[in-house]
This record gives C-alpha cells, structure tokens and sequence, in this order.
C-alpha cells in the first residue's frame, strides 16, 4: 500500500508540472506572442480528453486481470512520456511543430494517468480496513500532493536560479528529467506490488466480470452519476482553485513568476495536512455530511475570494490557503466516495465512466475557461464564480447520495 501511495507522488508531480510550469513552457514552445499562455492552457484541455480514455482502456484490463498488472502497464507509460518530453526540441529550433509534439506527449501522458489513479484509489480502498478506508484512501490524494509539491518547488526553483536564456534553451528540461528518474525508480519497486485481497476474491469465487464496462453501464448507472458529481466538484476545486492560482496571478499582474510560485507550495502544503484529517473525518462522522459541507463551501467562498486575491498582499496568501484547503478536503473525501459507489466486479471501470470522466471536463477545460474570462472580461472572481456553480449543482446529488462508509451505513 506505502509503494502504491508513493507512485501516485510521481504522477502528480509530472502531471502538474505542466500546470505549475505553464508560464516558461508557453516562452518554450508556443513562443512569446500574446497567445501563448491560451495556447499552452489549450494543449492542456485536448491532452485532459485522453484521461477518460486511458481509465477506460486500464480499468477493463484491471477488472479483468487484476490491479497490479494495471499499476505496472500505466507506471511503464507514464516514464516513456515523462523521458520524451524531457528530449523535446523547442519553438525557437523547429517553430510551431514543437507545441504539436509536447501536447502529443501530454496526451500520451494523460492516458496513463488515467489508468494510473483510478488504479491506486481501488488499491488502498481494497486493502484497508472498513473503519479506516477514508484515511487510508485519503493518501493517494495526500501523495498526489506530495507530488505537486515537489512540482511547484521545481518550477520556482528553476524560473528563480536560472536566467532567462538558460532555463528557456535547456534549463526548462531539468525538472522533467528529475520526474523521468523518479518514474523508473516507482515502477521498478512496483514489481513487488501484492494483488488486492478483493480482486483475490473475485477470482476464486469466479465473478471476474468478463466485460466490465457493459456490466457497469447495465447495473451501476446512478451510481455513475454520483461518481460524476463528486468528481465534478473535486476537480473544479483543485484545478481551478489550486493549480490555475499562479497563472491567475500572473495574468491579473498581482504578482511576479516566482511569488505566484511560492503560493503554489504553499497550498500543496495546506492540502497535505488537511487530507488525512478529513480522511479521518469521513471514517468518524460518513461521506456524504461531509461532501455536503464542503458543497456549501464552495458555494459561498470561492468568488469573494478570488476577488480579494486579485488585491494583493496578505489577502492573497490567506485566500490561497483556503482554496486549497478546500480543493484538498474534497478530494480526501471524493476519492474513497467515489470508489465506494461500486462493487469490486468493475469498479476501476465504473470509475473511469463516472469520476475520470468528470475529471477530463471539469479539470482539464476548467484552467482555460478561467483564464479566457479573466483575460477577456477582467472580472477576477470569475475562476470563483465557476466553482460556485459546479458547487450549486452538485449539492443536490449529495442530498439524496446513501451514505458508503461502512461504519455509519450499518446504523
């Protein structure tokens, strides 16, 4: 369980690398026009729509064959993206074909992801105790952000030692590289890697789904829906309130690269030491009070405070906390919630129809969205306004969800 965990650090860090780093790679391989940020927040989008498809294709072979062999395959892949990307060449040695190739590979990239998360979730649920499954579950949140972290520390320590003309020829390579090395050192001690005692069970009572998305879709489709919801919500949050914060800073001019930087490490921090604690949370007191408070925080919280960011000072530290305390308590909970929506027959393909396909609208689209309203209309709270409205939709589907923690459902 500790090696599963540690692997999803790996892909969270390359994964938001990209995000974190967006500023220097859109000089790198869009240019330096007026465009390139949208264009470089676009190649995210299209490479997002590839998230779906590779937990799609991952969680039919990992509810067919097991999740250890899907763990292994996405971790394979993800290190051949992450070397590639490295190798790049750039805008100013090819022109325009260099931002075809690197969003090539973030598709390549976003595939495996797919596979990748779904995989880990599945993983720690199934092994942990039932009075434990929202913390143990909590972790593959927690490591994601261990692996942001580690990103968002790459990228200001590189805008912030290197000059301009070494970090945009070669010094952008660095941070990619370092995630290349990790990736192989992840996949090499995941071969040690036991099956879940689930998947052990369902082989040898012979219920092995032989397709597994058509017995999702048949019997499981509310469930589906929740699953959409939860991720809906949790990917909004996260990626708008959290990862887009620097390049929404940048673009509003609150503050310069390598301070709107440091904000990012500070909110992967905030969302550390918030995960476990409502991990903890949802053992002791179920899934869906919780779900339903952080609804109404985001609701009411997000658009006031992106607004105040927009001014500066210690507003914008104090608001960044918040967000990313708030993205960081709904993943916590929205990952042992939507794994638990299915039984173990299909259940990485029952995430991948609903949880991975909300992630792909509502993380991978949601950056540019928010960054053409800034730019395009000036009104700052906009990023807050979409969280708000995501927030407002899905409260009703928390509502009416029947609570999955064990503990509180048997009462």
């Amino acid at each position: 369980m500790v090696v599963a965990g540690l692997s999803t650090v790996v892909e969270w860090y390359d994964f938001t690398l990209y995000l974190y780093f967006s500023t220097v790679l859109a000089r790198v391989f869009f240019g330096t026009g007026p465009q390139s940020m949208t264009e470089t927040l676009g190649g995210f989008a299209i490479a997002y729509l590839m998230r779906p498809v590779g937990a799609l294709v991952f969680g039919n072979f990992g509810d067919r064959l097991g999740r250890r062999l899907t763990m292994l395959s996405s971790m394979a892949l993800m290190t051949v993206a992450m070397l590639a990307t490295a190798m790049l060449p750039t805008y100013a040695q090819i022109g325009p074909l260099a931002g075809v190739l690197l969003v090539a590979l973030r598709c390549l990239m976003s595939f495996s992801v797919g596979g990748e998360y779904t995989g880990v979730v599945a993983y720690l649920m199934e092994g942990a105790k039932d009075s434990r499954r929202g913390l143990i579950t909590s972790c593959a949140s927690a490591a994601s952000e261990i692996g942001a972290l580690l990103a968002a520390g790459a990228a200001a320590l590189s805008v912030w030692a290197m000059p301009e003309d070494a970090l945009v020829s070669w010094g952008w390579r660095l941070p990619f590289l370092f995630g290349a090395a990790l990736a192989g050192l992840v996949l090499i001690t995941r071969a040690t890697l036991e099956e879940t005692p689930e998947f052990l069970r369902q082989r040898d009572a012979g219920t092995v789904p032989k397709k597994p998305i058509r017995q999702t879709l048949t019997r499981h489709r509310s469930a589906i829906a929740r699953g959409f919801a939860i991720s809906a919500l949790g990917s909004i949050t996260y990626y708008v309130g959290i990862t887009y914060v620097p390049a929404f800073l940048d673009a509003t001019g609150t503050m310069p690269e390598t301070r709107a930087l440091l904000i990012s490490i500070l909110a992967a921090m905030t969302v550390i030491l918030v995960t476990p604690l409502i991990g903890l949370a949802s053992d002791r007191f179920g899934r869906r009070p919780i779900l339903l408070v952080l609804a109404l925080g985001g609701i009411f919280l997000p658009t006031g405070i992106f607004a105040i960011m927009a001014g500066g000072g210690p507003a914008t530290w104090a608001g960044a906390i918040i967000l990313a305390a708030l993205g960081g308590a709904v993943s916590a909970v929205g990952a042992v919630t939507t794994a638990e929506q299915f039984p173990g027959e299909g259940r990485l393909s029952g995430l991948a129809l609903g949880a991975t396909t909300a992630t792909a609208i509502f993380g991978g689209l949601t950056p540019l969205v928010a960054h053409l309203l800034v730019t395009n209309s000036g009104w700052a709270a906009a990023p807050g306004a979409m969280i708000a409205c995501v927030a407002l939709c899905v409260i009703i589907v928390f509502w009416r969800m029947p609570e999955t923690a064990p503990a509180r459902a048997r009462r």
